[in-house]
This record gives structure tokens, C-alpha cells and sequence, in this order.
């Protein structure tokens, strides 16, 4: 049978293009009166998002300070409170935002900056700032907050008693009384001259550490990170800016800031061995196009490109991301430099998005996943690939039952098959594969106690059982 190649050609062009649309702008948001920095030209920076009081605002950062934009009506976006940066002017480049229960975490990146720390609670009518010291934090790169766990991660810090940090952890359990848990520039090998910003969920940190390349670490024990892999040798490999896990913990977008670059598709359903499946990019005939600042929010990948606005894909083939939607918010002739979009904001319950262009200022879009927030799950990251197996061990696993979960003083085990004709040996490792405890060997039956040790820290651990040539092991988790 003859085909028309030419024909199919047109089809297939066709349908790809029908596939993007243009996003709809709702609303838009500048303030003339502000200054541009002297790098860049760049007024705005990061964009975040947070809801008060059955309204929403956009927390857009300039180079005066932090703008909160009312955008429940986002036609008619208005700002409605100010918060001054400790250093304003032409030297600021870089802001960022975290927001943690009524309270939100702002840095900056230059200057005699500091760590703010501001009750969101009563927004609109005021902002209060009960923390503003450069006691801790005077300038970061970047932060995020692992909401679950209540651990602030800070990346290409200085400031406080340890100077400059390639990254640091704290503690903010107490909102406004930050304890540092550590700081960290070796994983597993990998020594980061500074970790550019990261991803992190339930204490499993994904790291973009600039032109060193990328990690993956948990850090359920802040006294002992275990690093659980590492990524120096990819496609199109060059500064290893930012990325964003999906929802189901199975795939990392990653972008490196290079000209012309694309963007990764890493396969992380096991953390051991990422694997680069793909790579795309926002096909534009920019050959200069940046990602920058990418974000997933369940079935989308948000992604501002400098000089080329914004780019939304559908990954719910997550290994095939198609372009849906696109906005060039720029009004920047492309360049080798940095303008244009610089972040995105999607998690909003009206799902509305958020965009900040370093010109232009704050566009509010109306929504890929209107359903997003109210039904989104993020599932935990499987760390399967840590616990030791064999094979014997992988046809008798599941038949072992270790809780509570997590753990504190005593585990209850329940082990089919095992008699009290035998000696049974019971150990306890760290993920690292390092022995933490031995219990003596005793003659127990299928189900039995076991004391945890005192002082044992909180954490991720594998306790293995053998009586006989039988083995079996399961995950603890301690607390």
C-alpha cells in the first residue's frame, strides 16, 4: 500500500500544533515606581502563593522587597501589603519564598540581607515580621520547607556563626526559633561547592548542585544523611539548577541554566539508580531558551523560560511530556543573558497560575487542573532499593510484619514459620548497611518483642532475621 508522506507529515504537524494553546491571561500586575537591578534589569523575582482567609494572593519579590498581591479577583490582581527587604535597590537579583503553617520564610541573595520570618495570619489587612536577623541566615540562594517534617533547607548560604554553607538544615518546629541541624556539602562523594536549590519530601532531599551535578539524600537523620544516589554524567549536562518531583514520587524534572538546554525527564521510582529517560524542551526557535524554576502540580509541569514565558506540559505520560499550553510574557528581543519568566506558582485552590516576568512583573493565568489542589496526593518516595536483599530474602519478605511504624522503644514481629526449636538472630542496620545492634540469639516463636536500643537515633534502619538457613528483613522506622 502507498502512503502520502507528505500528507501524514502535515497531519502529524497538524495535530501537534493543535495540541498548544495559548494560556489565558487573566490579570497582570506591575509597579512602575520600582527599580530594576543592575545585572539584569530584572524588578521582579520569585512568585509563591498562599491562601488566607478565604482569599488568595500572590508573594512576589522585587528589588525592594516582598509584594503580597491580592488575586482572589484575578482580573484585577491589587496589592495589598509591603514587606521592605533588609537590602533593597539595584544590587538585588534574587528573593525566595516558603510558607510554613501562618507563617512565611523570605531570603535574599545579596546585600546585608536577612532571614524574615512573617505572620501571613491576618492578610489582607496587615503583615507582621516578628523575625528579621541575620542571626542565622543574612543571604541564601534558595530555600524550601519539607512541611511534613518541619525541617527549613537553605541552599548557598551565608550567615551566622558557620559563614558560608553549601547548604544547611533547620529545624522550625518552633516557627519563630529556627535550630540548626547541621550543614552538608558531601554526598556520598559528590562535594557540592554549593547546592543551587532542591526538592524535598518526607526527608528525602533531590539536590541540583550547580556544575557539580545532582543527589538524592535522606536526611531523616540530620546527624547522618545517607546519600542514596548520585548523578555527575547526564544528557546535555552543564549547571544543575532546579527540578520538582511528580505527585507519585516516580519521575524528577530537572533543568540545567544553560543556554540552549534541554530538560530532563529523570525516572527515580528507584531512588538507587535514576535514570535520564528523556529530554525536551519548549520548541521555539529560540536557540538561547532557558528552563527556569520548574514546578509539577499533578498531571502539569509548569516551567517559566527566560525570554520565552511560560510552558505547560501535560506528563501524565510522564516519560512523553506533550506541550498544552504556552505565554510569551516577555516583551525582551532574545538574548544570551537572564529576563523574562523567572518562577511559577500552580498549587492555588482556584488553580489559577502564577507567573512573575523580571520586567513585566506578575501574571495570573487562568488554570490547567482547576481540580488540582482539592485532590492532589503525594505519595513517598520508595526507598525499597536500600533494604539489603537476596534472593531468599526477596521470596520471604513480605511474609515478615515489624510495628508499630514508626517505632520509639519496642518493635512487635511477626515472622511465619519461625519455632522456639532454634536459635533466631535478630540485627539492626542503618540504610548505609552499617550494624547499629545485635540482639542475643534466643528461641522465639512467629510472633515476639524486640527492645530498641537506648539513644538509638531517629531514623530509617533495616532490622534482618535468620533462624536456621531462613532470613528475612524488613524496614523500621524510628522516631
Amino acid at each position: 500500500m502507498k502512503v502520502n508522506w507528505l500528507i501524514v507529515c502535515c497531519l502529524i504537524c497538524f495535530g501537534s500544533l493543535s495540541a498548544q494553546e495559548e494560556a489565558y491571561l487573566l490579570g497582570q500586575w506591575s509597579d512602575s515606581t520600582l527599580v530594576g537591578s543592575a545585572w539584569y534589569d530584572n524588578i521582579y523575582n520569585e512568585v509563591w502563593g498562599v491562601a488566607v482567609n478565604s482569599r488568595e494572593f500572590a508573594v512576589v519579590g522585587s528589588t525592594a522587597g516582598t509584594h503580597f498581591i491580592d488575586v482572589t479577583e484575578p482580573e484585577a490582581p491589587k496589592q495589598v501589603q509591603f514587606v521592605p527587604g533588609a537590602a533593597q535597590g539595584g544590587a538585588i537579583i534574587h528573593r525566595d519564598y516558603h510558607d510554613f503553617g501562618d507563617y512565611l520564610y523570605a531570603v535574599c541573595d545579596e546585600g546585608p540581607s536577612t532571614l524574615q520570618i512573617m505572620d501571613i495570619s491576618q492578610l489582607p489587612d496587615t503583615v507582621l515580621v516578628p523575625y528579621d536577623t541575620n542571626a542565622e541566615i543574612r543571604t541564601a540562594h534558595n530555600i524550601f520547607v519539607d512541611t511534613a517534617t518541619a525541617k527549613l533547607y537553605a541552599f548557598a548560604l551565608n550567615g551566622g556563626s558557620l559563614g558560608y554553607s553549601a547548604m544547611r538544615l533547620y529545624d522550625i518546629s518552633e516557627p519563630l526559633n529556627p535550630q540548626p541541624l547541621g550543614e552538608y556539602n558531601n554526598f556520598g562523594g559528590l562535594f557540592a561547592g554549593h547546592v543551587h536549590d532542591g526538592y524535598v519530601r518526607n526527608d528525602i532531599a533531590f539536590l541540583n548542585c550547580g556544575t557539580d551535578g545532582f543527589a538524592i539524600v535522606d536526611f531523616s537523620d540530620p546527624d547522618n544523611p545517607n546519600t542514596i544516589s548520585t548523578l555527575t554524567d547526564y544528557p546535555a549536562r552543564g549547571y544543575n539548577h532546579s527540578g520538582w518531583l511528580t505527585d507519585d514520587a516516580q519521575y524528577y524534572y530537572m533543568g540545567d541554566e544553560n543556554h540552549g538546554y534541554d530538560i530532563k525527564a529523570i525516572e527515580v521510582a528507584n531512588p538507587c539508580e535514576p535514570d535520564v529517560r528523556t529530554t525536551f524542551n519548549a520548541e521555539v526557535p529560540n536557540p538561547n531558551s532557558i528552563p527556569h524554576n520548574q514546578v509539577v502540580a499533578c498531571d502539569y509541569l509548569y516551567v517559566p523560560y527566560y525570554y520565552d514565558g511560560l510552558m505547560v506540559y501535560d506528563i501524565s505520560d510522564p516519560a512523553n511530556p506533550e506541550k498544552v499550553l504556552y505565554y510569551d510574557t516577555s516583551e525582551e528581543p532574545n538574548g544570551t543573558s537572564y529576563k523574562g519568566a523567572w518562577g511559577v506558582y500552580p498549587f492555588l485552590s482556584s488553580g489559577n497560575i502564577l507567573v512573575t516576568d523580571m520586567q513585566e512583573g506578575l501574571f495570573v493565568f487562568e488554570a490547567a487542573d482547576a481540580d488540582c489542589a482539592a485532590n492532589q496526593q503525594l505519595a513517598p518516595v520508595d526507598l525499597d532499593c536500600l533494604t539489603p536483599t537476596s534472593t531468599h530474602e526477596v521470596a520471604t519478605r513480605n511474609a515478615l510484619r515489624v510495628f508499630p511504624q514508626p517505632a520509639r522503644d519496642r518493635l512487635q514481629v511477626e515472622w511465619p514459620g519461625a519455632d522456639n526449636t532454634q536459635p533466631l538472630r535478630a540485627n539492626l542496620y542503618a540504610t548505609t548497611g552499617q550494624l547499629v545492634h545485635t540482639w542475643q540469639p534466643t528461641a522465639l516463636s512467629a510472633k515476639f518483642e524486640l527492645t530498641l536500643p537506648n539513644g538509638l537515633n531517629a531514623g530509617l534502619y533495616v532490622l534482618r532475621l535468620q533462624q536456621g538457613e531462613r532470613e528475612a528483613s524488613a524496614r523500621v522506622v524510628v522516631w
